[in-house]
């Protein structure tokens, strides 16, 4: 007890003894020590944040993430009754992503694009999808059942969007699809093929004045791409109009399926949802292990060329017309692209090619009238010059209407030609 009092007395006689709660100042946040070596933070355990993916409400339906479901279109009011509905298949990917629209079959007798969307809607993974394809193969099922690109009233049934409710019945289909499947697309690729016996290499039609257009026409590969502003009342121009980037993607010929250019088009797809995040590149898998071989990248495509300056060529006789050139091939100026043969008066007469260029459409062989649009040919530019002469028409006029992209008011399809 004396030396517990004696060693107390000696500590208050060293002087008085501030009072103090911490035995030093404690740590500025910013000046934390850092953790042992081999601890891990809470932090570390955690996944990064993932956007939460919700179910798609469309047509009365909820479609949950990581599924597919295939729903059934009718426009209201009655109109489809009697029809075999749309058949419409949604893909709602377990990541979160855009929405892309495949749409195909606005034209009845142009089934190329209906296999093309009926493979990619079916083919996709949805729980390795990041957004959603909504795939509608067959929008114009009165024409298709009765294999002809109109509705039963002789309209073109890409002559009226977005339509109306109370307009004819073809302004009450197009405000209908508008309203019920276009109204849900981020981005919309609406398929078609030649007219009236004319065949398309697989090409984008897009109007690159429109920078969101013409940044969507980037992602398709190895595609041509071609400028073309289209017409009021064209699918591609009105979901352009209230925001969403829109094309219009041709591939072949009508009334018959090409699995080459069906092939074309499934993969240039497949492209965009890669370019765009909507799926993994299947080939990076390879290509991280694999060695780069300078011959094997040598061999890769260039990027896609974008056609702005394209015409058609005419036939300035009647007859029979017999191609000499395909799909796809570059002819040079003043070559024979074909023949024109008079049966009465056994005489040929040659179609020439006013300009070098790359055959982008062209008419099957058939009889002809004097004036028939039989070759079309596109001439190379780069993206850069591409955008600057849409903008900029030189000699302050437009390009050459594009046959496709023509009004058909006309009841006669002779009297129109190529159209979108």
């Amino acid at each position: 007890m004396k030396t517990t009092l004696a060693g107390l007395a000696l500590l208050l006689a060293a002087g008085p003894m501030g009072a103090q709660d911490y035995p030093v100042e404690p740590p500025k946040a910013d000046q934390a020590p850092p953790p042992p070596i081999g601890l891990a933070l809470p932090e570390d355990y955690l996944a990064p944040p993932v956007d939460l993916v919700t179910p798609l409400a469309i047509l009365d339906r909820l479609v949950v993430p990581g599924t597919r479901m295939q729903l059934e279109w009718r426009p209201g009011g009655g109109i489809s009754a009697a029809e075999i509905p749309s058949p419409v298949v949604v893909t709602r990917g377990a990541l979160s992503g855009p929405v892309l629209c495949l749409v195909a079959g606005v034209h009845g007798d142009e089934i190329n694009g209906v296999e093309i969307v009926r493979q990619l809607s079916h083919g996709i993974d949805p729980t390795r999808l990041s957004g959603t394809v909504i795939g509608v193969p067959i929008v114009n099922v009165h024409g298709y059942s009765r294999g002809t690109r109109y509705l039963p009233d002789r309209r073109d049934l890409n002559r009226y969007f977005p339509g109306s409710r109370s307009g004819s019945i073809a302004s009450r289909i197009a405000n209908a699809f508008f309203q019920d499947i276009v109204s849900h697309c981020d981005m919309l690729v609406d398929f078609h093929t030649g007219s009236f016996e004319r065949s398309n290499l697989p090409q984008v039609r897009a109007d690159l004045t429109r920078p969101d257009v013409l940044e969507f026409s980037r992602h398709f590969g190895n595609t041509v791409v071609l400028h073309s502003p289209g017409n009021k009342g064209m699918l591609r121009v009105a979901a352009t109009a209230v925001g969403v980037p829109a094309v219009t993607f041709e591939a072949g010929a009508p009334a018959r399926l090409e699995p080459e250019e069906i092939a074309q088009a499934v993969a240039a797809i497949e492209r965009l949802m890669v370019q765009t995040g909507m799926r993994e590149d299947p080939t990076a898998a390879d290509d991280a292990t694999a060695e780069i071989d300078p011959e094997v990248v040598a061999r890769r495509p260039d990027p896609a060329p974008i056609f702005l300056d394209s015409r058609w060529v005419r036939a300035n006789s009647g007859g029979l017309l017999i191609s000499e050139v395909t799909l796809g091939q570059r002819v040079q100026s003043g070559q024979r692209l074909g023949r024109v043969i008079d049966p009465v008066a056994n005489v040929e007469r040659y179609i020439l090619a006013p300009v070098p260029g790359r055959v982008i459409g062209m008419a099957l062989n058939q009889a002809v009238l004097p004036g028939y649009a039989a070759f079309h040919l596109g001439t190379e530019t780069s993206e850069q010059q591409a955008v600057q002469e849409a903008v900029t028409p030189q000699d302050g006029e437009g390009p050459e209407p594009d046959p496709e992209s023509r009004p058909s008011e006309l009841a006669e399809p002779s009297d129109r030609e190529d159209y979108e």
